[in-house]
């Protein structure tokens, strides 16, 4: 459904890597039905291990089509590209604009909250 299960905002100077850990790691056990994860080929390496061994869900990593030039559609990254596109929609995300990550945070999960409410009860 490409809804936000944990949201964590850091320094640019964290790898992703060490970013997954943190994010995954209170997810844990918290969404019974959730066993898989995608990522994009920034993730592949050790955390598939990690994800599997520390928080018991396996991580596919979706990989661009060999030879492949320019934009196409990669199988399920659609889902995180469209959340993407869904919180930039929002002003105060579209850019940084904020100085405390906390805050950014906070207007993720509201953003969020916002966009189920109108599912809840379309107008």
């Amino acid at each position: 459904m490409g809804l936000v299960l944990g949201v964590l905002v850091h320094e640019a100077s964290v790898s992703e890597q060490r970013g997954a850990t943190q994010v995954l790691r209170p997810l844990c056990g918290r969404f019974s039905r959730l066993r898989v994860l995608r990522a994009d080929a920034a993730y592949a390496g050790g955390l598939a291990s990690w994800a599997e061994r520390e928080v018991g869900l396996t991580l596919e990593v979706v990989h661009k089509p060999p030879g492949q030039q320019g934009f196409a559609v990669l199988p399920k990254r659609w889902v995180v590209e469209r959340t993407f596109a869904w919180l930039g929609r929002w002003r105060r995300l579209s850019k940084d604009y904020e100085a405390l990550p906390q805050t950014e945070e906070a207007l993720i999960r509201l953003a969020m909250t916002a966009l189920m409410l109108r599912r809840l009860h379309p107008t």
